[in-house]
């Protein structure tokens, strides 16, 4: 009788472990689903204001794309990678129910980010000497810096405006986000439409309008962080420990924008190297419409693994190991499913991907060869994303930053300057190397996943959010 018994017992353990892991998945992907949303329409501003310009002819549509590459490279990447720091903050000390720390540490980021502004203003105003310098156009360069100049308001709008995203998200209010933002996507299409068409303010109106939506998103956002109910424990903060905050956060932030910046910088040198090939109009066409299928892609796993960090932080600041390594292991299954559905669409539309850019068929014919590559790439994008949302989660963005520079700059970049021009592979040498340092990342970031210790990281999770009151009384016990 008692082997039926234990069998039965282990049954019934079974289905319990099953439907936590479903019940994970279902939460993971009511906030992945909206976070996605977010993510995309915010990566529209400049999207639409860039199709706004190109009807004005080459020059604003150049000027516009080297301006956007330029400032994005030097401020927004930069800054999106320090507020990034508030997922494992504000995260775990939600999890921990200590909510007026989510404010002070949202105000200390605010604080911290607004005067990092300065020096990256002063760089975008004398932009085009910087261009010119590196053998840019001169007439392209002085419209460049013009756009870049009136695009400055943006950039602090930008920096309030993901301070208070990363408060919102740590406490799962994804509504309030979605809203807001399809909202200030709703309102920027009409408003650069009148700035750049009517008012004839060409590329100024398109940058205008721009910071115009970042402000009215983080307007929005901090009025409702303010006054509502949902955040009544959350929006104040703690004036005596505003400056250990800061302290605090840049301990994290810096990591976490090297993080970034790493990985987005190496895509930027794989389109500067295209151009040094011998028919670097069609390779540079080519390689910005695989990089453009892939970033748009992207924010898909980003908002699964915005979810995943979100999930992890909480239940680590909550002090429940078990429960963030089970977010861990659920997410994953929701990214390599996301991945495969996306990759075999893809391959199966290689034909006729490029037609929604360019209907040259050298062009067309050349993406549909590189399209088994991108297949393989956006699997490796969506593992790495999620597996460094789980990193954010957990806090060692650190370690994060060494997995990437060993990834793409010491493997990635190497290899496809060594596929494409010593051994002649041109732009399919240079997406397999970039490819490989893709594949090294998320092949790492996967192994330090799996031998995480999640109850040591639970530990000092509440640890640095009861500042060490907990090591004191285990000491004693």
């Amino acid at each position: 009788m008692e082997e039926p018994l234990l069998a039965e017992r282990e049954e019934k353990k079974w289905v319990v472990t099953r439907r936590a892991f479903a019940e994970e998945l279902k939460k993971l992907s009511f906030m992945a689903a909206p976070m996605v949303a977010v993510t995309v329409s915010q990566y529209l501003l400049p999207a639409v204001a860039m199709m706004m310009v190109g009807h004005l002819g080459e020059l604003s549509l150049a000027s516009v794309a080297i301006a956007t590459s330029f400032t994005n490279v030097t401020g927004f990447i930069p800054l999106f990678g320090l507020a990034c720091a508030l997922e494992t903050l504000c995260g775990q000390a939600y999890g921990a129910e200590q909510y007026q720390k989510l404010g002070t540490y949202t105000y200390s980021a605010i604080t911290f980010l607004i005067p990092i502004c300065i020096p990256i203003s002063v760089l975008w105003i004398f932009m085009d000497k910087l261009l010119i310098l590196l053998g840019q156009d001169p007439q392209i360069a002085v419209e460049a810096c013009k756009f870049s100049i009136w695009l400055i308001p943006a950039l602090l709008g930008f920096a309030i405006l993901r301070s208070l995203i990363h408060n919102l998200q740590s406490q799962s209010l994804i509504l309030p986000m979605l809203l807001s933002s399809c909202a200030s996507l709703c309102l920027q299409i009409p408003l650069c439409w009148l700035l750049v068409f009517k008012a004839d303010l060409g590329n100024i109106g398109a940058a205008l309008s721009i910071g115009f939506a970042y402000w009215f998103n983080a307007i929005i956002l901090a009025l409702y962080i303010r006054y509502s109910s949902s955040c009544k424990k959350t929006h104040s903060f703690l004036a005596t420990e505003f400056f250990s905050s800061i302290k605090e956060f840049l301990s994290f932030a810096l990591p976490t924008a090297v993080m970034f910046c790493l990985e987005w910088w190496s895509f930027e040198i794989l389109i500067l190297l295209s151009g040094l090939l011998p028919n670097s109009k069609l390779e540079t066409s080519v390689l910005s419409i695989c990089l453009t299928a892939s970033s748009i892609h992207y924010f898909v796993p980003y908002g699964i693994g915005t979810a995943a960090s979100t999930r992890v932080s909480n239940e680590l600041g909550a002090g429940n190991p078990q429960a963030a390594r089970l977010a861990a292991c659920a997410v994953m299954v929701l990214a390599v499913t996301e991945a495969v559905i996306v990759s075999t669409t893809l391959f199966f539309c290689r034909n006729v991907l490029a037609y929604a850019f360019n209907s040259d068929k050298e062009v067309v014919n050349y993406v549909a060869e590189l399209v088994p590559l991108l297949c393989l790439s956006i699997m490796m994008d969506s593992l790495q994303a999620v597996l460094s949302g789980v990193a954010r989660g957990t806090g060692w963005q650190h370690i994060g930053a060494y997995v990437n520079l060993g990834a793409y700059y010491l493997v990635g970049i190497p290899a496809a300057s060594v596929l494409c021009f010593f051994l002649h592979l041109r732009g399919k040498g240079l997406w397999i190397g970039i490819m490989s340092g893709s594949t090294v990342q998320a092949a790492v970031l996967a192994i330090i996943t799996s031998i995480t210790n999640w109850q040591k990281q639970a530990t000092m999770a509440r640890e640095r959010i009861f500042e060490g009151k907990l090591s004191v009384d285990n000491e004693s016990v």
